[in-house]
């Protein structure tokens, strides 16, 4: 049984120096990678960020969480994320995803293209991505890039390349992470109207995911890294689960129009409530039914005591 990769994540801003400290802090306690969001909100750049943090530390991985694609070209992308391969000593993991926050493409004038062009642009992403890492020339002619005969430099440390997260809720995505990424990444389902699919939160949706990727990866699955992440409601450490749980159903109704049940709510992977003894056995239990072993805590101090508890293990 593969031990737990714990990831923190930075939030907001703050000077160098600070998320300096915050860095090597995240290293001391244990973390296997921190993490930054790509918004543009008010918040710092994924690829300053992940280079501030390796120049900072000495064994903490860096990846974001997770690029998005339509952002930014893969041959720009890729001389960033080599650079930062370079700098690092080969300590990062390149997490990627198709977009799905549609008034920021309306903020800047992108246009917010359907589901599947956004997540076919991801698939030639990746392949460029990777062809570009090689040092070698590449080419490629596809529907959306077109790269001729360009060597990519700087070449990654890690070959043949930096470990690929690739993640999502739907059946298309987690089909591209299966065969192209290293690291899978279970999410909830964002509907074509923008709108959270609570279902899709649930443990029973959860393996319904795991399963796809399992049928599209082959040979592949058995080496596949598992990630989870907090979604649809906050972090919350509490002795009064039922009740916690009560809020979150009531919530989500509000929210998606869709109704859970407590059990589905406490039981959810996604769903982080409980005391640090319930996270502790919760996370234990989706390791040991599930295989996830890559976990997103959240900010650096909110789940601390579970990481003094199970990392490493």
């Amino acid at each position: 049984m593969r031990p737990f990769q714990f990831l923190a994540d930075v939030r907001g801003k703050a000077s160098g120096a600070e998320l300096a400290d915050n860095a090597r802090r995240a290293e001391q306690m244990g973390y296997y990678a921190l993490v930054v969001p790509d918004h543009l909100i008010d918040q710092l750049s994924p690829v300053v960020t992940m280079a501030t943090v390796a120049a900072a530390t000495s064994t903490l991985r860096v990846a974001a969480f997770v690029l998005n694609n339509d952002l930014r070209h893969p041959a720009v992308l890729a001389q960033d994320l080599a650079s930062i391969d370079v700098l690092s000593g080969g300590r990062l993991d390149v997490a990627i995803g198709a977009g799905w926050n549609k008034p920021e493409y309306d903020a800047i004038g992108i246009a917010f293209d359907s589901t599947p062009v956004r997540q076919a642009r991801l698939a030639e992403s990746v392949t460029v991505l990777k062809g570009l890492f090689s040092g070698a020339p590449f080419s490629f002619a596809g529907e959306h890039y077109t790269i001729t005969d360009y060597s990519a430099e700087p070449v990654p440390v890690q070959r043949p390349h930096p470990p690929f997260f690739i993640g999502g809720g739907g059946r298309r995505t987690l089909t591209l992470a299966a065969r192209e990424a290293d690291i899978v990444g279970l999410a909830p389902r964002i509907q074509p109207h923008g709108k959270l699919d609570a279902a899709s939160l649930t443990w029973k949706a959860t393996r319904e995911k795991i399963d796809w990727v399992r049928e599209a990866a082959g040979e592949r699955f058995a080496s596949l890294v598992f990630n989870i992440y907090p979604s649809a409601w906050p972090v919350t450490v509490t002795d009064d689960l039922r009740g916690e749980a009560r809020r979150v159903v009531d919530a989500l109704r509000e929210r998606t129009g869709m109704e859970l049940t407590e059990d589905e709510v406490i039981e959810s992977p996604h769903l982080f409530i409980g005391s640090i003894d319930r996270l502790v056995e919760k996370f234990l239990h989706m390791r040991e039914e599930l295989g996830i072993t890559s976990i997103l805590l959240g900010d650096i101090d909110e789940l601390a005591p579970v990481l003094e508890r199970l990392a490493g293990s």
